[in-house]
């Protein structure tokens, strides 16, 4: 079984990590936007996320010789652990009801700001509870700082979305519909264009630009879910019940595997993070299943109904979807490598993602065009507070003693 051992090893961990984890969503998000059903997305993207957790098991898990103290993969699978295996599932449980609510949020918040308040609520609670669970390995004095930057990025967060909500508002306010003659011109915010022009092919229709009023209603009119005429509360409770759900997650699989309520009989060994990684995804990959599977006969946000067989049939866009799940198993196996190493609170610097997501959001769904200026400035400072937040909690990382 190969152990991450060295402070460097742990941050390497967790730097990778945070960037698989801060790349997933976007994926997601993409096929949502392109139409996708999230339940067709979610199911591709769970049966890779378990795929990644059997790799990481039968490769990290199973390197080398085992003995006693430290046994592999398929050995502890038979032992009576079971304490430490339900822990683990706990955890999985949980993540598996975050990541649903979020699939939803994006759509109604969008990408970034999903991700900086559930993000910013794992840190607050869960950071504090694997703080006191670890036996205080983490330098408080410099970990709950790096808490407090969090702090601050979330009410910037809230910030960004409600400026950039009335600049979108005010785009929207602007759009003018205009009828000129016979030839009924329209406007799509790049250059007016003829219908009849249309229909006739001697014209093509350009695709909006990022940022415009035409670019908002072109999304909303591809897009799976529909926003309009909701109100972004909606998003904002399922950003807040899945953060709640994030927070629980990294300290039950750190009870899983460190056992520090004494749950396991004596002489039983902890299990190792490929064990307690296998058995939460497990976890979290049956409840994905089952409710998706529920949501496609019983879609959520008036959602068209879907089926089994319509799943099976969908092949646009599932190679995405698979590697999205690999991104995300990958990611959340190297988090818990690195915290098993230097402390699961210094881990959850992985949850500085909103600035991968935000660069992939901007780069690639045109979140933020043509902003006003204020949109921009408190977009800059919730991202400088993340990058704060990443190196004040990396240098809490401590060391884990055998």
């Amino acid at each position: 079984m190969y152990v991450v051992e060295s402070r460097g090893g742990a941050i390497a961990c967790i730097l990778l990590a945070l960037f698989f984890l801060g790349t997933w969503p976007a994926i997601l998000t993409l096929l949502e936007r392109r139409g996708r059903l999230p339940q067709h997305t979610y199911l591709d993207y769970t049966i890779t996320n378990l795929l990644a957790a059997v790799i990481i098991a039968f490769t990290f898990g199973e390197f080398g010789h085992t003995n006693d103290g430290k046994p592999n993969f398929l050995i502890q699978l038979s032992q009576n652990n079971w304490p430490s295996v339900l822990f683990a599932m706990v955890g999985g449980v949980v993540l598996s009801l975050g990541n649903l609510s979020t699939q939803y949020a994006w759509a109604f918040v969008g990408l970034s700001v999903t991700e900086v308040v559930t993000s910013s609520i794992t840190v607050v609670i869960g950071t504090t509870l694997n703080y006191f669970l670890d036996d205080k390995i983490n330098k408080a004095e410099i970990l709950f700082p790096g808490v407090a930057c969090f702090l601050i990025a979330v009410c910037l967060g809230s910030a960004v979305h409600a400026s950039n909500a009335k600049d979108n508002k005010e785009k929207l306010n602007k759009l003018q519909v205009s009828q000129v003659g016979e030839n009924r011109s329209i406007s799509n915010g790049s250059k007016t264009i003829s219908k009849n022009d249309l229909e006739y092919g001697s014209s093509k229709p350009e695709k909006a630009k990022a940022g415009t009023a035409s670019f908002l209603i072109e999304l909303e009119s591809q897009r799976a879910i529909k926003v309009f005429g909701r109100s972004t509360l909606i998003g904002l409770a399922m950003c807040l019940f899945a953060g709640i759900c994030f927070s629980l997650f990294s300290p039950a699989f750190n009870l899983a595997t460190n056992d520090q309520w004494n749950t396991l009989d004596d002489g039983v060994p902890h299990l190792s993070v490929y064990t307690a990684f296998f058995y939460f995804s497990c976890s979290c990959f049956v409840i994905a299943i089952i409710l998706n599977i529920i949501f496609l006969y019983h879609p959520a946000f008036n959602l068209p109904k879907s089926s089994i067989k319509a799943y099976l049939n969908d092949w646009e866009g599932r190679g995405w979807a698979f590697l999205a799940g690999f991104l995300c198993g990958f990611g959340n196996g190297l988090q818990f490598m690195g915290g098993q190493a230097a402390g699961y609170a210094a881990a959850d610097a992985v949850q500085a993602l909103p600035l991968v997501s935000t660069f992939w959001g901007v780069l690639f769904f045109g979140e933020y065009r043509k902003s006003s200026r204020r949109t921009y400035v408190l977009l800059v400072g919730m991202l400088s507070m993340f990058i704060v937040a990443v190196g004040v909690l990396m240098a809490s990382s401590g060391h884990r003693k055998n």
